[in-house]
């Protein structure tokens, strides 16, 4: 499902997804888009941030609260702030405009694998600090409190606290969580990091300056 109200943009992306053997759906705003998720229910979103009616944001908010499903954001603001509220509202990855469509075309498959594959049904419970993750129902609590972490958030803070004390680069992570062959865009990882942050405190994460990001404690 494409939800965006620039038909050049919305018929490019949907002749490019079509040419990779999709079928799509557009939606011109965002009552008509939350209206057709609801109805069509498909495996993947891709939403503008600006719409008319209601925008993307609150689209994004409604559809995750009615019908979860995978969200990939345009958008054409740029500034970490706007990226990280996209994130927060339950987006599991974005672009900004102008984009490539390969690499959309490539960030969409990645995102559709995820959902495909198994989700670590052999894999135990894992703890980050005062943080609970349960891979078999996808449960996250911290001190009993149960936090709602998107598709991504939760693959991302798991691959980390697997492994705690092993610092990953951004390439690694994007290479293991969001499936990206070809490296792009490792900003991504930066503000996923930062949206985990907020959520669950600045400490959840680690910095390692020049390499990449870990769980556990230095040293």
């Amino acid at each position: 499902m494409v939800i965006e109200d620039e038909d050049a943009i919305a018929n490019a992306v949907a002749v490019r997804l079509r040419g990779e053997g999709y079928e799509v759906d557009i939606a011109p705003d965002g009552h008509t888009g939350v209206d057709l998720v609801e109805r069509a229910a498909p495996d993947l979103v891709i939403l503008d941030v600006m719409l008319p009616g209601i925008d993307g944001l609150e689209v994004c908010r409604r559809i995750q609260r009615e019908t979860p499903v995978p969200v990939l954001m345009l958008t054409a603001r740029d500034t970490e702030t706007d990226l990280l509220v996209g994130l927060g509202v339950g987006a599991d990855d974005y672009m900004t405009k102008p984009f490539s469509p390969r690499e959309m075309v490539a960030r969409v498959k990645a995102l559709l694998r995820r959902v495909e594959r198994s989700q670590y049904s052999n894999e135990k419970r894992v703890s980050v600090g005062d943080v609970e993750l349960d891979p078999a129902t996808r449960q996250v609590t911290q001190e009993d409190r149960e936090v709602h972490l998107t598709p991504t958030e939760f693959d991302l803070l798991y691959r980390l606290g697997s492994r705690p004390d092993v610092v990953l680069s951004r390439e690694q992570i994007l290479s293991d969580v969001w499936g990206y062959e070809d490296g792009f865009g490792t900003r991504t990882v930066d503000s996923h990091v930062a949206a985990l942050r907020r959520k669950l405190g600045a400490e959840i994460i680690r910095t390692v300056h020049g390499v990449g990001y870990a769980t556990g404690t230095a040293g």
